[in-house]
């Protein structure tokens, strides 16, 4: 017996590098950990040429399943992103400014309110990047999660001097002289799985500039790897930074391989994660696979 196919459309956008597959949550997708595990493959996951376009890369970092209600002033949209282990993130910085993106195009709007699992984020547009608050930071051990009582500030950890804190989602900050030099893959996972952190953590590499800028490497928990780019982790970054004495203004350009995001870290109030959003291109995909038989 074959087993019927239903395609539905998708848009593949990145921001700075970080890419998503969106859609439309009025799709019906009976299998979202299916979908996101097939089709954000690197290998074999959507790519432009799927639809004659040349595209180099493959796969994505995550879906973003988005609801836009456009009832209200500003619109909002309820975002679910899923990640390619089939596991749900309560917050993404570039991924709700794609979120944002996505919901201005089909709204007019320039500004939008993004529903997360972390809370409801305002997110606008300046200058043609999209902005978003993202939360106020926190070190605090119930908040990052950490399985202890007191923060986990530059302490030894694997071998690294680690900060533990909460931008949306926990990151395990480390300083470094050169973060090319850092094999991430050998040495992220320990921490990402260390038992001081009952969730696990996102691992972020940050390294000082000579303008006074971050260089930014993220081993990104449930994409299980290095991403292009990551606004959790460059907010996280700005925050140690300030905390810790290494910065002494509220802004500072932080650059991941994928481009560079600007962060506002002011002393009291959400930080606010600015850069820009494309919209790569768009297709279709079946979310019941073709029977073998």
């Amino acid at each position: 017996m074959s087993i019927s196919q239903r395609n539905i459309p998708y848009d593949k956008y990145h921001g700075t590098g970080n890419d998503f597959i969106v859609v439309d949550a009025d799709e019906y997708v009976p299998d979202r950990f299916d979908f996101a595990t097939r089709y954000c493959d690197r290998v074999d996951g959507v790519s432009a040429d799927d639809i004659g376009e040349t595209n180099a890369t493959a796969g994505a970092d995550g879906v973003l399943f988005l609801h836009l209600e456009e009832k209200y002033r500003p619109p909002r949209v309820v975002m679910t992103l899923v990640q390619p282990d089939g596991s749900t993130a309560e917050m993404c910085g570039n991924g709700a400014r794609v979120a944002a993106q996505w919901a201005m195009e089909r709204t007019g709007a320039t500004q939008v309110m993004i529903d997360t699992q972390a809370g409801t984020r305002h997110a606008w547009l300046v200058d043609g990047d999209i902005a978003i608050e993202m939360g106020e930071p926190s070190f605090a051990p119930e908040v990052v999660p950490l399985d202890r009582d007191e923060p986990l500030v530059a302490e030894q950890l694997e071998g690294y001097s680690v900060t533990g804190i909460n931008t949306g989602v926990p990151h395990a900050v480390v300083f470094v002289d050169d973060v090319d030099k850092v094999d991430l893959d050998a040495d992220a996972p320990p921490i990402r799985h260390h038992d001081v952190f009952p969730e696990g953590a996102n691992v972020t590499f940050a390294s000082e500039r000579d303008d006074g800028g971050y260089d930014q490497r993220t081993f990104e928990r449930g994409v299980e790897g290095e991403t292009r780019s990551c606004g959790t982790g460059a907010v996280a970054i700005a925050a140690v930074a300030k905390h810790l004495g290494k910065l002494s203004r509220d802004e500072v350009v932080v650059s991941p391989p994928g481009g560079d995001l600007t962060v506002e870290i002011p002393d009291d109030g959400p930080a606010v994660l600015h850069g820009p959003v494309v919209h790569e291109f768009d297709g279709e995909a079946a979310i019941t696979p073709p029977s073998s038989d």
